[in-house]
């Protein structure tokens, strides 16, 4: 149980992780605190969040812990307006996309403090924003990467993972080197695939037609392109390096698609076809075999 939690931003994301507390009974009181008030004052009315606060020396008082549900690059500003009315025993952490440039902003503005910030990411999400597109069983059976810093206190670790499991979360660990190179490769390019895709289709001339006939195909492939624009945008620019080393091994694979279709090759076009259909089911069994439930052990308890 904790008595206060403090959620920085009352979205899709924030907003989950309260609803997710407050279905187990984890919370005794939930603060919101961001840059829109009227933001704040649906997720009051919605039931997300128990106070809407006007400043961050409001919302901490007496706060166990805080989640940062923002984009990115607003880290090290939020962090420096909670930084003077943080408590000793309040631990902060994060729901980022990216991690190494989080941690870097954490320790510009937390300096001898940065153990009290324990980073994560939840991996978790849906098309839509904002307090209204938040729901309770966002986080079950989803993981969440938690990157602990060496500075991090076991007992501070141990409570943000009590606190997404409590919503369901699988918790897994990496360092923020290993969270970004593989989120670059399996959300972030994709997230810019579908963002390029809409816009090149939105862009010729006879895109209501285009839309008019685009069926099930574009609208999975896309789904991800209604997202967050801000969020996405800091996204790619604070893990540039690592998306631009998939963005180039993607473009390789393109252009050896066009030579493939430019000289009307079926079989190596069937050949990479094949491999991503394999690869993908395989995928998918894998991703079923982990959910499915396992018969109880008969032995337990002996």
């Amino acid at each position: 149980m904790f008595d206060k939690v403090v959620i920085v931003g009352v979205g899709l994301i924030g907003g989950s992780f309260a609803l997710g507390l407050k279905a187990a009974g984890a919370a005794r009181h939930i603060a919101g605190l961001g840059r829109s008030k009227e933001a704040l004052a649906r997720a009051l009315a919605l039931g997300l969040i128990d106070e809407a606060c006007d400043s961050p020396e409001q919302a901490l008082r007496g706060a166990d812990l805080v989640l940062i549900a923002a984009p990115v690059a607003q880290t090290a500003p939020i962090l420096a307006s909670l930084l003077p009315y943080l408590a000793p025993h309040t631990i902060v952490t994060d729901a980022g996309s990216t991690k190494s440039d989080v941690v870097a902003a954490a320790r510009a503005v937390m300096g001898e403090r940065i153990g009290q910030f324990v980073p994560g990411h939840p991996i978790a999400g849906r098309e839509s924003n904002g307090p209204d597109a938040a729901i309770v069983g966002l986080y079950r059976g989803k993981k969440t990467v938690l990157t602990p810093l060496p500075e991090n206190a076991q007992a501070s670790v141990d409570a943000v993972a009590r606190a997404w499991k409590l919503c369901g979360a699988i918790i897994h660990i990496l360092t923020p080197g290993e969270h970004d190179k593989v989120f670059a490769a399996v959300s972030h390019l994709p997230h810019l695939l579908a963002f390029a895709l809409v816009d090149d289709v939105a862009a010729k001339p006879h895109a209501d037609l285009l839309f008019q006939y685009a069926a099930s195909g574009f609208r999975d492939f896309t789904r991800i392109a209604g997202s967050s624009p801000e969020m996405w945008r800091d996204i790619s620019l604070a893990n540039r390096d690592a998306l631009l080393g998939e963005l180039d091994a993607y473009l390789a694979q393109l252009t050896q698609i066009r030579r493939r279709l430019a000289a009307s090759d079926g079989a190596g076009l069937e050949a990479v076809y094949a491999n991503a259909q394999r690869a993908r089911c395989a995928w998918i069994e894998a991703i079923e075999a982990a959910e499915k439930p396992q018969p109880a052990d008969q032995e337990a308890g002996k």
